[in-house]
């Protein structure tokens, strides 16, 4: 009997047309709940759990839990980059999302999540505050603090060496519902938030979470983390 090449379990895998829309769904890098993936397959829920079931077996899907919830994401670039080269073999199919209603686009946007800054801003500043360096992601979803970052957060008004770190860290990495990508939570992201309405970079709504980001905001943020009021609105 001729050996099955190494491939052929994840080809199968990758042949379901659900399972396809699926992944297709997932190719933007973002972690999404079965809900939301069942969605964009045509499936029912009960349908996308089995599917799911199979693709984490398979190893082409991890799944990372926030709360109660359940977000799966690809396992990894190599299954990314996997799934583009097959996509070009074929005609482009779109993928099938929920549209959003004003308000809920208004706290996509930017909100409060629990007591830090979560939605569009919220992943926005926190990948600013990565890529400048302040903030590096480590394991068990933590965040370490540069020296160049505890300078930062003290030029601003927030000295990082007075924070009392909780059981879950001082600089968590939280999953934000709409965006599917991590924003900064914990002690850290508790005082950001505050600080940063202090400064009168952010203002908070009386009667939801929605959190506005003011002019002097966004000058601010484009200045110190270079952040696009353009590119954070983006959808």
């Amino acid at each position: 009997m001729p050996e099955i090449p190494d491939f052929a379990a994840a080809a199968s895998l990758i042949a379901d047309p659900a399972r396809a829309l699926m992944l297709t769904a997932l190719l933007d890098g973002r972690a999404l709940p079965a809900g939301e993936l069942a969605y964009a397959a045509r499936i029912s829920p009960q349908t996308a759990s089995s599917h799911l079931a199979k693709l984490l077996s398979g190893g082409l899907v991890s799944v990372e839990t926030e709360g109660r919830h359940r977000y799966y994401r690809l396992a990894g670039g190599d299954v990314a980059e996997a799934l583009e080269h097959l996509s070009l073999l074929g005609p482009e199919q779109p993928v099938r999302r929920k549209a959003i209603s004003g308000k809920a686009r208004e706290l996509r946007h930017c909100r409060c999540c629990y007591d830090h800054l979560a939605g569009q801003v919220g992943v926005a500043v926190t990948q600013g505050l990565v890529e400048y360096g302040y903030l590096v992601a480590v394991a068990d979803k933590q965040f370490h603090i540069t020296a160049a970052g505890a300078a930062w957060f003290r030029s601003i008004g927030l000295d990082v060496d007075a924070l009392k770190p909780t059981a879950r860290g001082l600089a968590r990495q939280c999953l934000d519902w709409t965006e599917r990508s991590h924003h900064l939570a914990g002690p850290l992201g508790v005082n950001l938030l505050s600080v940063m309405c202090n400064l009168g970079w952010l203002r908070r709504a009386k009667e939801s979470r929605a959190v506005q980001v003011t002019p002097k905001g966004w000058i601010e943020l484009r200045r110190q983390l270079g952040i696009d009021p353009v590119s954070s609105l983006a959808a």
